[in-house]
């Protein structure tokens, strides 16, 4: 079935280009024999260059070299009808649809070296995505997960937004994070941090003592990704989560990131913290580290976002109000309310961030041992 619908998708870009390919061939057709009936003294074989025009719209270079060349014989067909061929003024003509159509195929050449080297980039992109930002899956122990990433460099499949998440013995660990900048310049340093996590969090038992780990490894790792006189430029915000598997609550750290939004039946709440200064600031003195603990039961939503989520800035230059926006969907999937928190932010900002934006949602399932939450669709 799926080779099928390969196949489809492969001939349907084909047959589209041979459809539109009769547009121009029917005007050559169309010019060259209204050009035969209208009086002597009126000259449409000007018109056949639009042909070649029109062709590298949808064409390649092939295609567009074939249309080039019926131009060019409707133009001689057109010259020999009248017995002018051999004339100056039709020779030029000739020759000036020649060089039209030349041109439009080096057009294309040019286009499709371009746009291959477009397809490598993206493909390198999405690679780049893949192994820096491992996929989670829909369900951590017994807690649902859905993620949201949209990056605001263009073309860009990742920017400076991160998140990683582990499984210990007790439960689940996540963190989400937001390095200064965005876009491709902010990718090494995103690797830095998630690395340090991902390595760090099987040695220490503690989000504070996990916290501590992560500064030290990124303000002794961040020298090497930039000159000596952008390093006190260089941070990164960092929400440490722990779910334990059995107790109905969750443990957060921030380290200068924004609060998480709790969902629960009481309705929206932003979860208290004590932040930290970001990562990559430990050099400025000691930093103490506040575990805060609070209720996450069964049947409640916990929702982690960097700032760009809550600085986009919409149309009429406001804020995007997540607060008042989540309380319009509590009750949904994690899968759902990503989906809606999704559409409702690009609508916000007319489809075009600022900045680059994370957001994970995680729901503890109403049973212990880990089965899906049934929530309204």
């Amino acid at each position: 079935m799926n080779v099928r619908r390969r196949e489809a998708g492969v001939r349907r870009p084909w047959q589209s280009k041979q459809a539109l390919l009769a547009v121009p061939i029917v005007l050559i057709v169309v010019i060259t024999a209204v050009d035969q009936l209208v009086p002597e003294d009126v000259h449409l074989s000007p018109l056949l260059v639009v042909a070649p025009a029109i062709t590298i719209a949808f064409a390649g270079p092939w295609l567009t070299a074939l249309v080039g060349f019926l131009t060019v014989v409707a133009q001689a067909y057109i010259g020999w009808h009248f017995n002018v061929l051999m004339t100056r003024n039709v020779l030029v003509q000739i020759l000036a649809l020649a060089v039209m159509s030349a041109l439009a195929v080096l057009f294309c050449v040019v286009r499709e070296r371009h746009r291959r080297q477009l397809a490598r980039v993206r493909t390198v992109a999405e690679a780049t995505q893949h192994v820096l930002l491992w996929p989670l899956p829909d369900q951590l122990g017994s807690v649902q997960v859905a993620v949201l990433y949209l990056a605001a460099e263009d073309e860009a499949q990742i920017g400076g937004d991160l998140y990683a998440a582990t499984s210990t013995e007790d439960g689940v660990r996540i963190m989400i994070g937001d390095v200064r900048g965005k876009g491709l310049p902010a990718i090494g340093e995103a690797a830095l941090l998630i690395g340090a996590f991902r390595e760090a969090d099987h040695e220490h038992a503690g989000l504070a003592q996990l916290a501590a780990a992560l500064e030290r490894s990124v303000t002794r790792n961040l020298a090497s990704l930039a000159p000596a006189e952008e390093n006190e430029e260089r941070f990164a915000t960092a929400l440490l989560v722990e779910i334990p598997e059995e107790d109905g609550i969750a443990r957060i750290v921030s380290c200068g990131h924004p609060p998480p939004l709790l969902i629960s039946a009481d309705g929206v709440t932003l979860v208290p913290v004590n932040p930290a200064p970001p990562l990559g600031t430990g050099s400025l003195g000691p930093v103490i580290y506040t575990v805060e603990t609070f209720s996450f039961q069964p049947g409640d939503t916990l929702l982690l976002y960097t700032d760009g989520v809550i600085e986009a800035r919409g149309t009429d230059g406001g804020f995007y109000p997540l607060v008042e926006r989540a309380a319009q969907w509590t009750g949904y999937s994690p899968e759902k309310l990503v989906h809606f928190l999704r559409c409702d932010l690009l609508a916000h900002t007319g489809g075009c961030l600022d900045d680059d934006a994370a957001v994970i949602a995680l729901c503890r399932s109403r049973s212990t041992h880990g089965q899906h939450l049934e929530m309204r669709r």
